[in-house]
């Protein structure tokens, strides 16, 4: 595991704490469990040497009794927390994993496409992969194809393009 720079922070929702890192980074994308480790974990730990602000939507209180409509007053907070950590955060990443559908994540991709400020990770296989390239062409978004390539990705984001 890298050293923690003294400028990185986790933040997970639904915290409203200052950042305090450079660079703010929100995780979106896929939200399945779908290998051994959350890859929003698995990036976070790598990023722990830069002064980042990492946005993790990943909500340890979530309960799947919330219904998915506005009355539900955690699950409105939630998605009203996430667009709102989207809108203010400089970068967001974006994990298109070929297990999963992720049809919000295709919905908050469109929501900040034209802001430029995505890296998106679609490997071959995910389902709609097409229409995410795409996306990704004509508004000038990075891809990756690799977990391990996020973090390059991020760092080149960084003011000097470095730590």
């Amino acid at each position: 595991m890298p050293p923690t720079h003294s400028k990185n922070q986790v933040i997970f929702a639904p915290s409203n704490e200052p950042y305090i890192g450079t660079k703010s980074v929100f995780l979106a994308g896929t939200t399945t469990k779908t290998d051994d480790r959350d890859w929003r974990e698995v990036l976070a730990e790598s990023l722990l040497d830069l002064p980042l602000t990492v946005i993790n939507p990943y909500r340890p209180d979530w309960d799947s009794s919330w219904r998915e409509d506005i009355t539900c007053i955690l699950y409105k907070e939630q998605v009203e927390w996430e667009l709102q950590k989207q809108d203010s955060a400089d970068i967001i990443v974006f994990y298109f994993h070929p297990a999963t559908e992720a049809p919000i994540s295709l919905l908050e991709l469109g929501l900040c496409a034209r802001a430029g400020k995505a890296i998106v990770m679609c490997p071959e296989g995910y389902k709609k992969r097409g229409n995410v390239q795409i996306v990704c062409q004509k508004y000038g978004l990075e891809t990756v194809e690799s977990l391990d390539a996020l973090k390059p990705a991020i760092v080149k984001r960084m003011p000097g393009g470095s730590v």
